[in-house]
């Protein structure tokens, strides 16, 4: 008997973990952006003197694991787990981190949903005493996602007014058990949603079925409602996507408008910087999440925080194949009372 489900799809966790520290590093763009004073580094070149963007990317996730690992004042051999993925074919951005770290690794894939599911499952094993450590991070790069999923960087081709702005960024959080932190409480699994869209340039709209799906779960699973929380933070929807889920929500009866935001509408000026919908990527919410997040979490201006990473589950394949845009999107509680 699974005594630590609730409802549906939903773990209560009976010892919740601590977040016990993060860290971020953003690009030159995701510096100039409105969140720019809460990312821990922001790098002056997308690159980071390497000899490809696949390499810089890889370079981050390493970057920002060591960073946590730094700033909680432990060390490498401390971490039971290290759990990552990123957008790049065979997820190679985490494999090639994990290959320099040393750290027993699980790699994962859930497109941009990958900071919650990393976050979830890292917790799932806290809770369930298989580990005092394990650090969840995941990452993504403008110019290494755009050539894999869309074009040739230098064919500069016109962005339609419903595209995102895939980040360049990496965070990672630090499960411990002990200390006085965010407490990870609930996790809301959620299912593969697929409402036929076929437009790669229209992820919000691909995605906010899935973020739709799990918010309702979630509600009903614990039995909360939106005004229960502080902030409730989807990770990648931009600005299509999430006045999609605030309008669609209020068919199941949820109004989260009055506490509801978007990493992809937050961390970008998108007039200014020419982000058309707003950000995307596994970066996004990684950034977001363990930057601005967590640090008002710290201040005590936040104390309960639902957030929810989507992800399009497709590939250059599926595509190329004719195949509609399958979502997902995991749901993590955050409190801090």
């Amino acid at each position: 008997m699974a005594l630590k489900r609730v409802g549906k799809h939903t773990v209560k966790f009976e010892n919740p973990p601590k977040i016990i520290g993060t860290a971020s590093i953003v690009g030159p763009k995701e510096g100039k952006g409105p969140l720019k004073d809460y990312f821990d580094i922001i790098l002056d070149d997308d690159t980071l003197g390497k000899d490809s963007y696949e390499k810089a990317e890889c370079t981050m996730m390493y970057t920002v694991v060591n960073e946590v690992i730094k700033k909680s004042g432990l060390k490498s051999d401390d971490i039971d787990y290290f759990l990552a993925g990123d957008l790049l074919n065979q997820t190679i951005s985490a494999n090639y981190a994990a290959r320099d770290l040393e750290i027993p690794f699980f790699g994962l894939y859930g497109a941009c949903s990958t900071m919650t599911e990393s976050l979830s499952l890292g917790a799932m094993l806290m809770d369930g005493g298989f580990a005092d450590h394990v650090i969840a991070s995941t990452s993504s790069h403008f110019s290494t996602a755009e050539r894999q999923y869309r074009y040739p960087l230098e064919y500069g081709s016109q962005r339609a007014e419903s595209a995102q702005w895939t980040v360049t960024g990496s965070g990672a959080m630090l499960l411990g058990n002990e200390g006085d932190y965010p407490e990870v409480t609930y996790v809301t699994t959620g299912v593969v949603k697929d409402y036929g869209i076929l437009d790669s340039a229209n992820m919000g709209a691909a995605m906010a079925p899935a973020a739709i799906d799990t918010l309702n779960t979630h509600f009903k699973d614990t039995g909360r409602t939106p005004d229960y929380y502080d902030i409730i933070l989807t990770g990648d929807l931009g600005n299509v996507g999430r006045k999609l889920t605030i309008n669609l929500l209020k068919e199941y009866n949820y109004d989260i408008s009055k506490v509801y935001n978007d990493c992809g509408s937050l961390i970008f000026f998108d007039d200014e910087q020419n982000t058309q919908s707003g950000g995307s990527g596994c970066g996004c919410s990684a950034v977001v999440y363990c930057g601005y997040l967590y640090k008002k979490m710290m201040m005590k201006e936040i104390k309960r925080a639902l957030i929810i990473s989507t992800g399009a589950l497709m590939s250059t394949t599926s595509s190329f194949q004719g195949e509609s845009i399958p979502g997902i999107a995991h749901a993590v509680a955050i409190e801090f009372d």
